[in-house]
């Protein structure tokens, strides 16, 4: 029993990898990108875009393959492959081998990412309880430590290094990601007889979930966009590096705690209740740092990020309701593309603070 916490343990590093860095480390290294390369903010929300598409791909390709192919294996390809996109990006400036890193980043990430989360409750399978402690450590500590970890080191790097540094910051990425690597690995291998090759499954109601998608839509529609320009504005208030580091770290550990905060909530709806107080929380919270002193919107804008991160639970709960149990391992995959496409869009705007400042909040 003990050993299968240790598995989580290796399972939430190749989170922390696929979600926490691949995802989201680029909001931190964007500053540096712009000025150094001279990009305009267009150019800077493409790869934004560049990687949604490919976690687009990513998604569809693991919910074709999971009934195929045992989750364990696409796991453990997943989490490699991202790991060397994270090192590559640093390796060529050109924006077309940037871009071409940032959808491999979101492809492969999408297919360990999503299969994360399949192999965690098949460790608990028979156990609701740990099953439900399981999938809030492995969504909220494997992504809220990227975040943590990028949030704390980077902006101080470059605040020493200068903007010329920018390559390093993604070495660093990846290398951390390369220390993670191996523990996820070896927890995939325990898995490996988890699932695997079997007759597909009937297709999902996809009609009966539309509303579901419709809501992960407005989620990646919201979050995506502050993550993404948060560190560019900051800079134009005169942020300095800590400060900008203090906000990541503060980030990182509410996305941290806000699945615990939440497993009251989850464990009495079943139903779309949680997503639609989630939304709420962001939709409360997230203008805060438009219309005040960074200091006073600072706390808003934490608190909507809390009810932000709790959405991996969402599609576990909502599918329990509306699928039988073979059709679930593709539920996860399949919510994925219906948030992406809205998630990273190009922002030909002038100033960062004009691209937050416009972005819906749901």
């Amino acid at each position: 029993m003990h050993r299968d916490w240790i598995i989580l343990a290796g399972l939430a590093l190749g989170v922390t990898v696929t979600n926490g860095f691949a995802r989201f480390a680029y909001g931190l290294i964007l500053p540096s990108m712009r000025a150094e390369l001279g990009w305009s903010y267009a150019q800077a929300g493409w790869l934004n875009t560049a990687n949604a598409m490919g976690y687009i791909a990513g998604a569809i390709l693991t919910m074709s393959l999971i009934g195929r192919i045992p989750p364990a294996r696409l796991f453990a390809f997943g989490l490699l492959t991202t790991t060397l996109s994270l090192l590559a990006t640093g390796l060529v400036p050109a924006l077309g081998w940037q871009t071409f890193w940032r959808i491999a980043a979101g492809l492969f990430g999408a297919m360990s990412f999503s299969t994360a989360g399949a192999l965690t409750a098949g460790l608990f399978a028979n156990e609701p309880r740990k099953n439900a402690l399981a999938i809030a450590i492995l969504f909220g500590s494997g992504g809220g430590l990227g975040i943590v970890l990028a949030g704390a080191s980077i902006p101080p790097m470059l605040g020493l290094q200068g903007d010329e540094a920018w390559p390093w910051a993604w070495v660093m990425v990846g290398s951390a990601s390369l220390l993670m690597t191996p523990p996820g690995l070896w927890a995939a291998w325990h898995l490996r007889n988890l699932g695997g090759r079997a007759a597909r499954p009937a297709p999902l109601p996809i009609g009966r979930m539309l509303p579901e998608y419709a809501g992960y839509a407005s989620f990646g529609l919201g979050y995506i966009v502050y993550l993404t320009f948060l560190s560019a504005w900051m800079r134009e208030q005169a942020a300095n590096p800590m400060q900008i580091a203090l906000t990541w770290v503060l980030l990182g550990s509410c996305i941290t705690v806000s699945p615990f905060l939440w497993r009251g909530i989850f464990a009495r709806f079943a139903g779309g209740t949680p997503l639609a107080m989630i939304l709420s929380g962001i939709a409360i919270g997230s203008p805060f740092l438009c219309f005040g002193p960074r200091r006073r919107a600072l706390l808003p804008l934490l608190l909507s990020f809390v009810c932000a991160f709790s959405w991996p639970r969402v599609p576990s709960r909502i599918s329990r309701g509306k699928i039988s149990r073979p059709r679930r391992g593709p539920a996860p995959s399949a919510s994925s593309p219906s948030f992406s496409p809205s998630l990273k869009p190009p922002v030909p705007m002038r100033r960062a603070g004009s691209a937050i400042s416009r972005a819906p909040s749901v």
